[in-house]
């Protein structure tokens, strides 16, 4: 199997923070560093170690999903160094194994989050390829006229890279404050945050509200709870193509260029973590 596919099943890291863990040299085989990205290993013959801790084949593996609806001020890594409160120690499962978030939501932002520990899922929900959306409500400062909405809806560049795939309601509007949806399809570092400030707006507020079919309802901030079966199984069938249902309510407008959609399910059973 590939190297960041064997991290990710052990719940070290996700494919694409795995492949950072190999360019960054934390990665042995056999005692021998590597840096390759893309290299295939047999974990069954070969001695894999991440920072000095040997990795094996996650055949049998109890996989596990949770839903974490996360507060402002939690950090999503698993590095054991680090002083602030992480997403991972809220989930509270004594079985929950060696998990991991599925891509990351910023420090400052708050709402849903996925664990897991299934490599496969994680990249079919993370991957942009696959095309499982993430709905945020965000919170401007100043009021955003609808030519710069349609400038971000256009694309913006970020890092070199042009931004696709945006989708943004307008739910008010005001000189003090602009509210929206904004739908993505994609997982760029910070990109609301960053596609705003380019178009020169400060995002103020931002709440992951909806992943896919999945949402807050019932869950309280700080509060998680497992996947069910057929949430998973939805979730891996929109990743192969099936049908998303619509993440707008019936409250927002739908400004130039916004596009259309379908209707929302679902509902959860909640713990608190």
């Amino acid at each position: 199997m590939r190297l960041n596919k064997l991290l990710a099943d052990n719940g070290v890291a996700s494919r694409r923070a795995a492949d950072e863990l190999i360019e960054a040299g934390k990665v042995t085989i056999d005692g021998e560093r590597t840096t390759t990205l893309g290299q295939r290993v047999d974990p069954d013959r070969q001695v894999v170690e991440v920072n000095g801790e040997i990795l094996r084949s996650a055949k049998g593996q109890r996989r596990t999903y949770y839903l974490l609806n996360k507060p402002a001020g939690v950090v999503c890594t698993n590095e054991r160094r680090e002083t602030r409160p992480r997403a991972v120690d809220l989930v509270t499962d004594r079985n929950k194994g060696r998990i991991y978030t599925v891509g990351r939501l910023d420090e400052k932002s708050k709402g849903l989050v996925l664990l897991t520990n299934d490599g496969d899922f994680a990249h079919r929900v993370m991957h942009p390829r696959h095309g499982v959306s993430k709905t945020y409500l965000v919170k401007v400062r100043g009021r955003v006229g609808d030519e710069t909405l349609n400038e971000i809806r256009d694309g913006v560049y970020l890092s070199g890279k042009k931004t696709q795939g945006v989708r943004i309601l307008v739910r008010k509007r005001s000189h003090e404050y602009t509210h929206l949806m904004v739908v993505l399809r994609e997982g760029v570092n910070r990109e609301i945050r960053r596609m705003f400030a380019k178009v020169g707006f400060k995002v103020v507020d931002l709440k992951r509200s909806r992943i896919a079919h999945l949402t807050a309802r019932g869950l309280k901030i700080g509060s998680w709870r497992p996947l069910t079966r057929a949430e998973v199984a939805e979730l891996i069938a929109i990743s192969e193509g099936g049908e998303e249902p619509d993440p707008g309510p019936a409250r927002a407008r739908r400004s130039a260029g916004s596009g259309r959609g379908r209707r929302s399910r679902g509902g959860p059973n909640r713990r608190r973590g």
